[in-house]
């Protein structure tokens, strides 16, 4: 497959690259054009935000069919590609400010090694040594720091044909792009699972019979404020109990809902044998920051507690999440180390909004993707927080975090073609050096909300296979992620060395007090209007 290898671990030139802030620079500059928007080219890196909320918020209706897709970043329309609703939901924190944290691989930072000459030639012989060596068996797992973690393709890539075909008929269904409707216009929208099931139905294409005999039924928990919000569980063939997965959704916090990753949810809990516990929560602008998060918190003592009467087991347990859930899985288990609540085994996170700072190398390469544009990810700032400012909160600005030690392992997955692409690579090198075991992937050819369209796009039926390999392994089924990466010589594992595994003592967090705060009010260029 033609994936990027990412590799990273701690080191000295690791913290350089984390410490520099080119906010600073763009601040500056800001001064002098203070009502200047920002460039097309800055991507709408954190609006992974994307799921589009086409199903109402509150709907908990099953969709089955949208276990195929996913797709709901639909947020910002590829040239010619008007469409993503709303699912590129998941950045609202790209306005954040623009948090140095973000700044783009600096030097030294792990660099991506695209299997298409994008990196450095030593970069690709490495890729092609970790290749040879996954497809023999021999794959090191301890990998070393390679030079540009956050870097793009240059040029730019493109949408691969299947990735295509879902975004076109995403256009063609009569999505527009995310941020150019209301909130309420863009919830209704036809999101990217849409799209993808509609190309499924095009080609004669039924649901794989694993994911069709997932059963599922529905239950609430009391929610940050007292609320009742639904959790839809997903549970395997069998008799259990079975291990558990707690799950949250992306849409940026403001759209999508549990039937627009029904794929996902299904996905995981057939490949993974497990109980899936699929959350939902507050949105804004009904319910803004941290209204979310407090859920997220609430929700998951709730399952843990719980667990007995779903046929799951706490003892197995893992959390995960999609965009801006990715971002809620991670603080769910910061928030139970901090605690001393029952911690997870392991970690997945697809495509998560990691940063504050819109102008990394794929924010800035990407800024018009589909479904998930730059202008999307202002978007969701504005609705998600009161002021820009808030942005800077350790709870959305995770590559700037310093205290990520005794987090468990942890699988990060990204798109190529996607804003928050750099921010995951860069927040991978951030865990890696503060000795967290990580394994990241940047699947080449697709765009945000790939995951879940595994019936339709060959990459995200890979991505799917990684996540959940990553979760046997979490359960106890010893080697099955080394064994999948052996077979595929895709998968790179991340794991500090006994020399690496604590951050260097000069490793300094990115300075959020730089952070160039976007403001949501200023104008768009004509590209990003349009989201092409």
């Amino acid at each position: 497959m033609h994936a990027l290898l990412k590799t990273t671990t701690a080191s000295a030139a690791l913290a350089a690259a984390l410490s520099i802030s080119p906010l600073a620079a763009l601040a500056q500059n800001a001064a002098s054009e203070p009502t200047t928007a920002a460039p097309d080219t800055a991507a709408t890196g954190e609006a992974t935000m994307a799921q589009d909320g086409a199903a109402a918020q509150g709907e908990t209706a099953e969709a089955p069919a949208a276990d195929i897709a996913q797709g709901e970043a639909a947020d910002a329309p590829a040239p010619d590609a008007q469409a993503t609703d709303a699912q590129a939901t998941d950045a609202p924190a790209t306005d954040m400010a623009q948090d140095d944290a973000s700044t783009g691989p600096a030097d030294g930072a792990a660099t991506d090694m695209t299997a298409d000459g994008a990196a450095a030639p030593d970069a690709d012989a490495a890729q092609t040594a970790q290749a040879e060596a996954g497809a023999t068996g021999d794959m090191e797992m301890t990998a070393s720091v390679t030079a540009d973690a956050g870097q793009v393709a240059n040029p730019p890539e493109q949408p691969n044909g299947d990735m295509q075909a879902v975004l076109d008929k995403l256009t063609e269904l009569g999505a527009q792009p995310l941020g150019t409707l209301s909130v309420e216009e863009t919830r209704a929208q036809p999101t990217p699972a849409d799209a993808a099931m509609a190309v499924m139905e095009e080609r004669g294409i039924e649901m794989p019979a694993e994911l069709a005999a997932i059963a599922t039924r529905e239950v609430t928990y009391p929610a940050g404020d007292g609320s009742e919000q639904p959790i839809r569980i997903y549970t395997p063939e069998g008799e259990g109990p079975f291990p558990l997965v707690v799950y949250f959704h992306g849409g940026g916090w403001v759209i999508a809902d549990l039937d627009t990753y029904d794929a996902s949810a299904r996905a995981l809990a057939a490949g993974a044998n497990a109980v899936v516990a699929s959350v939902e929560y507050r949105h804004a602008p009904e319910n803004r920051f941290p209204a979310a998060h407090e859920d997220a918190d609430a929700a998951y003592a709730w399952i843990v507690e719980n667990s007995g009467s779903l046929n799951a087991d706490s003892e197995r347990l893992a959390v995960a999440g999609e965009s801006a859930g990715g971002n809620l899985a991670l603080n769910v288990a910061i928030n139970a180390r901090d605690a001393q609540l029952t911690q997870p085994d392991g970690l997945v996170l697809v495509y998560p909004v990691a940063g504050n700072d819109m102008e990394t190398p794929s924010y800035n390469a990407y800024a018009d993707a589909q479904p998930l544009s730059k202008q999307a990810m202002m978007w969701f700032v504005e609705n998600v927080f009161e002021d820009p400012s808030q942005t800077s909160d350790p709870r959305l600005n995770l590559v700037g975090r310093d205290d990520l030690a005794g987090l468990p392992p942890t699988t990060i997955i990204n798109a190529e073609i996607d804003p928050l692409q750099s921010e995951g690579e860069m927040l991978a090198e951030r865990m890696a050096a503060q000795g967290v075991e990580v394994q990241q992937m940047t699947y080449p050819g697709v765009a945000h909300e790939f995951f879940g369209m595994g019936a339709v796009v060959p990459e995200a039926k890979q991505a799917e296979d990684m996540a959940t390999a990553a979760l046997r392994t979490a359960f106890g089924e010893a080697g099955a992620a080394t064994a999948d990466a052996a077979t595929t010589g895709e998968v790179t594992n991340v794991e500090p060395t006994a020399a690496d595994s604590a951050a260097p003592a000069d490793v300094a967090a990115p300075d959020d007090g730089a952070a160039m705060e976007m403001d949501p009010a200023a104008p768009a260029t004509d590209d990003a209007a349009t989201g092409q």
